[in-house]
């Protein structure tokens, strides 16, 4: 027996197919019935891949009892939070509002208008621990529909007050200050976790908004450079990343980024493809660019469609238990890996102590950074370790491989489809890989030929076997935008731009607030409480802010100067929010400081260039230079002084735009510059006091020298731009 829910497309509502619930999928049908028979509704929302979302269907929903009481006194209704995002955040927000907290699945009661007056999130099948239970809660719902009809009604009245009010448009005058960038590093630089990275405590989020500010500004700023590759290497290291497979968990439920929720999801992999490899350059030694091949890599083993696009999330459990494929039992470990093997692993991936999971199961983890691990191991290169690690890892993926998979969320959103176009087009052109590249090409032609309301039609929200839906919203306009502009910038194609500005175009006519300024979140719908403009950040960024950025980018690519004018009104219409809670606003502000000119804050004025002329293709990178030849050393030692330790200098000249890691380096993953004995010891080292050698510098020290013997040091360094750095080199100096 199933439900209307087995007509859907949503995999979400399709595990509720079988439900003894007679289940709804939001619309007409649904509200006429609760209108006819006078029922309340009972609205839960949820996902696919929401761990007490699958517990509120198998205790709850699969129960015949209760599933009778909802199918005599409610209208019952089943919608994805992710189908639906527009209609999420207005019942979030009254959760948010009755209840001081909310989460998924969110479970609450409606009147026929569509007004919330009661809400919760996971209600268990029966009394616990103090809690009501769901039945109880149904019951008291049905007699004060029954009973206090007026009173229920009045506070629906008022919550629905409430979220117009919360919802209002900021209508400011003022454009939001460049420097609220500076305020808002300052609000994450007093939350900064020094030891782990993040700026919170358990649970840990990776905030990817706060990590793009900070990447924006990691080049001229070392503190923000520290909070990012700190951040960045600590959450590489943990359980957060699968370290077998590839690919980022959704958070950790720790400080440590030890133990993750095992979800993984499409948008959050994009983002943090992107940062690993964009930080690269910040962090040499630190292996981001492998990071974010491994993640890309994960993305296209499992997350991507035969069709062509990407696919919404894996789950976080199997058959009830969380975690199940990704840990591992000692006895598991040592059976797979071997006597050989298993030494090692243990030591490299944290194994060789207690089990850091329930159930006397390992999370796998990097306790030290492998370069490290490679030292301890007798001064072999991380290339090595790797290598020797890898039959290892083949094997477990293998034995992996062998359990029972957990679910895939395998509908296509063109909004999460939008950011990883982005992250495979951006990473394809900074790893020199064509593979990435294609990849996204490929996933944006899917999108904009397949995700079509009707042919040659609007942008749709969702697509799954062979069926488009949903109106697109805002999220879906703009990161879909932002992708085809990189696309257009990796590859110069011209046409990739022409789809960007049709696709904004169809944005401004839907979505645009002529009143207020800023977009609306989805088109107009008379049955909606609010139709809301969103611009604070969440786990991906706001579209609004998002939108923001493509006008800048438009502007400078195509001359245009709308595009300016209207980003100029999209920040203003949301200037007086930005500046009370600047990182709550973290990509309203980015785009405020790309619309600032980089001096006088005045406007950007691009130059103007004719639509029908292909932008040039991107320069390429510019030739690795021979590191030798960016810095010039001459050494001397005082051979006047007595006994065999005579002072010693070396002078180094290093050319304009370049500079070199200091000793110590601002960060342990830098390389340092260092000097080192080669025929003769060296002691008593002075390097400079200062975060990174430019211009002229010198370092001091004393070398054994005998009479008659050239004195001879070894000086490794590595020359950096603000842009890249050259491969590290090591000099003989003769010190004459």
């Amino acid at each position: 027996m199933t439900n209307r829910l087995a007509r859907e497309s949503s995999p979400y509502l399709l595990l509720h197919a079988e439900n003894p619930v007679d289940w709804y999928p939001w619309g007409d049908e649904a509200f006429e019935k609760a209108r006819g028979e006078d029922k309340p509704i009972f609205l839960s929302v949820g996902y696919s891949t929401c761990y007490w979302c699958h517990v509120m269907e198998r205790e709850s929903f699969s129960d015949a009892e209760i599933a009778r009481e909802l199918n005599e006194h409610f209208v019952s209704i089943k919608l994805d939070r992710e189908e639906r995002p527009d209609l999420d955040e207005i019942y979030m927000t009254a959760t948010q509002l009755l209840t001081q907290s909310g989460g998924w699945p969110n479970s609450l009661f409606l009147t026929h208008d569509l007004k919330p007056f009661f809400a919760g999130t996971y209600f268990p099948p029966s009394d616990r621990q103090g809690r009501p239970g769901f039945p109880r809660i149904l019951q008291a719902i049905r007699e004060a529909w029954a009973l206090r009809r007026v009173e229920v009604v009045e506070q629906a009245e008022a919550l629905a007050e409430a979220i117009r009010a919360q919802a209002a448009a900021d209508q400011s005058a003022a454009l939001p200050d460049a420097e609220l960038a500076d305020e808002a590093q300052a609000l994450l630089s007093r939350r900064f976790d020094a030891t782990w990275g993040g700026f919170s405590r358990a649970p840990k989020f990776p905030s990817p908004s706060n990590l793009f500010l900070l990447l924006d500004r990691a080049a001229s700023d070392a503190k923000a450079r520290e909070m990012l590759v700190v951040t960045l290497d600590r959450m590489a290291r943990g359980g957060i990343q699968d370290q077998l497979g590839g690919g980022f968990h959704r958070y950790s439920v720790d400080a440590q980024w030890l133990v993750p929720h095992f979800e993984k999801m499409l948008y959050d992999n994009a983002a943090m493809a992107r940062l690993y490899a964009e930080a690269a350059p910040h962090a040499p030694a630190a292996g981001f660019e492998r990071v974010a091949r491994a993640t890309l890599d994960f993305v296209l083993a499992e997350l991507h469609g035969d069709h062509g696009g990407f696919l919404s999330a894996l789950d976080a459990e199997t058959d009830g238990d969380e975690g199940a494929y990704y840990t591992w039992t000692a006895e598991e470990l040592r059976g797979t890996l071997g006597t050989k093997d298993f030494e090692l692993f243990a030591a490299v991936y944290g194994f060789d102590g207690p089990p850091n999971f329930e159930h006397g199961r390992y999370v796998l983890h990097l306790p030290q950074p492998l370069a490290d691990r490679a030292r301890s191991l007798g001064g072999v290169s991380v290339e090595e370790l790797l290598r020797r690690l890898e039959p290892g890892r083949r094997a477990l993926l293998a034995a992996r491989a062998l359990r029972k998979r957990p679910l895939v969320d395998d509908k296509v959103l063109a909004d999460w489809n939008g950011m990883m176009i982005a992250a495979m087009t951006r990473c394809g052109a900074l790893l020199r890989e064509q593979r990435f590249l294609d990849a996204g090409a490929r996933a944006a032609r899917f999108v904009l030929e397949t995700l079509r309301l009707d042919e040659g039609g609007r942008l749709a929200h969702a697509w799954r076997a062979g069926r488009a839906k949903v109106d697109a919203l805002l999220d879906d306009y703009a990161f879909m935008v932002e992708a085809l502009v990189e696309l257009h910038d990796a590859t110069g194609e011209s046409a990739w731009l022409d789809e960007a500005c049709r696709l904004h175009d169809e944005q401004d006519r839907r979505l645009w607030d002529e009143a207020g300024g800023g977009y609306f979140n989805a088109g107009d719908d008379p049955r909606l409480l609010v139709r809301s403009k969103a611009a604070h950040d969440g786990a991906v960024a706001s579209a609004n802010g998002v939108a923001a950025s493509n006008l800048v980018a438009l502007a400078d690519r195509t001359g245009e100067d709308r595009y300016s004018a209207r980003a100029e009104t999209l920040l203003r219409a949301f200037g007086r929010s930005a500046r009370q809670y600047p990182l709550g606003h973290v990509s309203l502000v980015r785009a405020a400081a790309r619309y600032a000119a980089p001096h006088g804050g005045e406007r950007l004025r691009p130059a103007r260039r004719e639509r029908d002329v292909a932008a040039p293709a991107p320069a390429p990178a510019k030739p690795a230079e021979d590191a030798t030849e960016v810095v010039t050393v001459q050494g001397s030692v005082d051979r006047s002084a007595s006994g065999p330790w005579k002072p010693f200098k070396l002078d180094l000249a290093i050319r304009g735009g370049f500079h070199l890691n200091a000793n110590p380096p601002l960060l342990r993953f830098m390389v340092a510059t260092e000097v080192r004995g080669l025929e003769s010891e060296v002691r008593a080292l002075r390097y400079p006091k200062t975060d990174r050698y430019e211009g002229r510098v010198t370092i001091e020290g004393e070398v054994e020298s005998p009479e008659g013997r050239p004195a001879v040091v070894a000086l490794t360094y590595q020359a950096c731009d603000e842009e890249r750095c050259l491969l590290p080199v090591t000099r003989d100096v003769v010190l004459e």
